[in-house]
């Protein structure tokens, strides 16, 4: 009895463990699907968030002075002007799959040639303290100073027909000034070295210096194919102008023969010389030139100055149709009447004394033609009044008269003159004014 009891307390005890260890495992499988159910939320929140992080960071900022490709896979995508983004908020899928290139196409950048410059010494590169030039040689040193060839004197603005074999040495320096025009022309045949760009470094200062080798060998042939076209007084003088443009007239050609989307906004000659080994001879070939152009100018202020005095602005006109045969008289007569200076003085003088010859002379015969038929009854009284009236003439204009009777017997009379007479004695001209 004793024994029966004892079992059934085994019993007991035995299924109480076994029920508290099922609760147990309950519990913990409760615990672990409660776990793994948050776990799963979690890792869902993080997905969304790393998609829209992903996707967030497609937004991509255009600046003002940009324009913008997009590259998928290299490529770049879109058509026509699509291809190319404005200023302004744009979204793109995120790198790999597609990158974005802004190309800063309103930016102007100067570039500084002095590959035709000579030597010059650090302190003078660098502009510190006073001027000091490196030391002239007695020859030029086409390895160490820069120059460029140009013909001593063209024919025609020519330089097939430049005379003789002659040619000088010219220094120059330039400036020249470009943008990017068209940004895919530039991305697609300008070489750029997009994977090599250190951390933090602007892509518009990696355009520079990528290009600045290309436009500097290009602009080199420009200068060379440009100046052998101009004499050294072109380019030092007369027609600096008219070089410097043809220089980036000749730089945009090749540029644009190459599709490379760079436009030359300018370009300048900033400086200028001529080799300082033949400095002496140059400066007196400027002092003589300068001498023959003073003399030149003076030589035709003057041939100006007389023609105007001599027959007025017209005088050449008129020298000039006096002997083309092909003017017509109503020409001549047209420049004759715009005749000015002494020439038309002159001329109205002569005419003027003209008239009075001719008036007199009417005069004359007209008064001759009222006395003829007087002189034809009484000539001897019309004679001898037409004298009286003379001598009257005569002597109403003389100052001092001296009448002198005539002698008989044909003596001579002496007549004694007093030179010196009184001072205080006016002529009658003078009285009358």
């Amino acid at each position: 009895m004793a024994q029966q009891n004892y079992n059934s307390d085994e019993q007991i005890q035995a299924k109480s463990a076994g029920g508290r260890a099922r609760d147990d495992q309950d519990a913990a499988a409760k615990s672990l699907s409660e776990a793994l159910r948050v776990s799963f939320v979690i890792l869902k929140i993080i997905m969304i968030v790393l998609v829209v992080v992903f996707l967030a960071s497609g937004f991509k900022t255009v600046g003002s002075d940009e324009q913008a490709l997009v590259l998928r896979f290299g490529r770049i995508r879109g058509v026509g002007e699509e291809r190319v983004l404005g200023p302004g908020l744009h979204w793109v899928f995120p790198y790999p799959v597609e990158e974005i290139i802004r190309i800063p196409v309103a930016k102007k950048v100067n570039l500084a040639i002095s590959s035709f410059w000579y030597r010059e010494t650090t302190r003078d590169l660098l502009g510190e303290g006073p001027k000091e030039r490196a030391p002239v040689t007695e020859t030029l040193d086409p390895v160490t100073d820069g120059y460029c060839i140009i013909p001593s004197e063209m024919d025609s603005g020519d330089v097939t027909n430049a005379s003789g074999s002659d040619y000088n040495l010219v220094h120059c320096k330039w400036q020249l000034t470009y943008k990017i025009d068209d940004p895919q022309l530039f991305f697609r045949n300008t070489y750029v070295d997009l994977e090599n760009i250190p951390g933090g470094q602007n892509y518009a200062d990696v355009i520079t210096q990528n290009v600045t080798g290309l436009l500097g060998h290009i602009a080199g042939d420009a200068v060379v194919a440009a100046l052998v076209n101009y004499t050294i007084d072109d380019v030092m003088f007369e027609q600096v102008a008219k070089v410097t443009e043809h220089v980036r007239k000749l730089l945009q050609e090749k540029l644009d023969k190459i599709e490379s989307g760079i436009k030359i906004v300018s370009v300048q000659m900033t400086d200028k010389t001529w080799p300082r080994q033949v400095d002496a001879a140059f400066q007196a070939a400027i002092k003589a030139s300068q001498d023959s152009q003073k003399a030149i100018s003076q030589a035709r202020t003057y041939a100006e100055k007389t023609l105007n005095e001599a027959a007025g602005p017209v005088a050449e006109k008129l020298f000039t149709a006096l002997h083309d045969q092909n003017v017509s008289q109503e020409q001549e007569e047209l420049l004759w009447s715009e005749l000015a200076g002494a020439a038309q003085k002159r001329i109205d003088e002569a005419r003027a004394y003209q008239t009075e010859v001719v008036e007199t002379a009417r005069a004359n015969a007209d008064y001759l033609r009222q006395i003829l038929p007087e002189y034809r009854k009484r000539p001897d009284l019309v004679v001898r009044q037409i004298y009286w009236d003379a001598i009257q003439r005569i002597l109403s204009n003389a100052d001092e008269k001296f009448i002198i009777q005539p002698t008989e017997h044909g003596r001579h009379v002496q007549i004694r003159v007093l030179a010196n007479r009184d001072p205080t004695i006016k002529p009658k001209s003078e009285k009358e004014k």
